[in-house]
This record gives structure tokens, sequence and C-alpha cells, in this order.
């Protein structure tokens, strides 16, 4: 079954000037404060696109990894993701680098991060990010 997830932003003003709130309508979560400011300098208490992309493709890369990990018979006790995306004004996104510490008993580094590579491969927003670089350190607790 398909399903469709919606947000929406309403901006006020010129890029450098103004200020938008993007709000999470799915799932109702909240609403959110955004401006160029904290997108190309420091955040100041509001998000980005890119902290918004950071956040989809943590969890999506740890969804793809924990079924991974489960369908090959060793499930995980627990996997801690980081995702960094980099953005350049003027440039746009330049990488993502994805992290993972996991707990997965009777399992070694390497086969862990064969896992990790895969699961960074084939994860959705993984796929629809393709265009962006994406690394990954992966390691076990």
């Amino acid at each position: 079954m398909a399903t469709t997830r919606s947000a929406h932003t309403v901006w006020d003003g010129s890029l450098t000037e103004g200020q938008g709130v993007v709000k999470f309508d799915s799932s109702d979560i909240g609403e959110y404060a955004v401006t160029w400011a904290s997108r190309a300098e420091e955040p100041n208490g509001r998000t980005s696109p890119e902290e918004l992309i950071a956040a989809a493709h943590s969890s999506c890369f740890s969804m793809a990894l924990s079924h991974a990990l489960t369908q090959a018979g060793t499930p995980p006790t627990r996997l801690v993701t980081s995702a960094d995306v980099d953005f350049q004004p003027g440039t746009g996104i330049t990488g993502i680098h994805l992290t993972v510490e996991g707990q997965v008993p009777g399992l070694d580094e390497a086969a862990f991060t064969a896992a990790a590579e895969d699961a960074k491969k084939n994860c959705p927003v993984s796929q629809a990010l393709a265009g962006t670089t994406i690394g990954l350190t992966a390691k076990l607790a």
C-alpha cells in the first residue's frame, strides 16, 4: 500500500531577510521556524532543509539496516545513526555522511559494515538522494 506524507511551508519576505515556518501536516508534530541564516550560518533555534533531510535519512537508513540484519538472522538490539548534511550557499548540498553504531549480537565488524553499506545503497532516502555523495562510518558498540 502506497502512502503519502505531507508538509508545507509559509515563507514571508525575501530570501535573506525573510522567514518561514514549516509544518508537518501528516504527523502534526509541530511547526518549525526556518530562515536563510539558519540554513547558511547558525541554526539559532531554527531548522533548515538540510536538517530535515538529515532526520529523514538517519531514520530511513536505521530502518533499512534493522530490516536487513533481521532478515539475515542477526537482529540488532540497538542502532544509533546520525546523518550530517553539508550545504554550501551558491552550490547546494555537497555531501551527506551517515555514522552508525550498532549492538548486534553474533555479528562481527566486517559483516556489520557490509550490511550498513548495503542499507546505505538501498534505503529509499539514499536512493532519492543518489545525485549526492553519501559517505558512511559503521562500527559495533
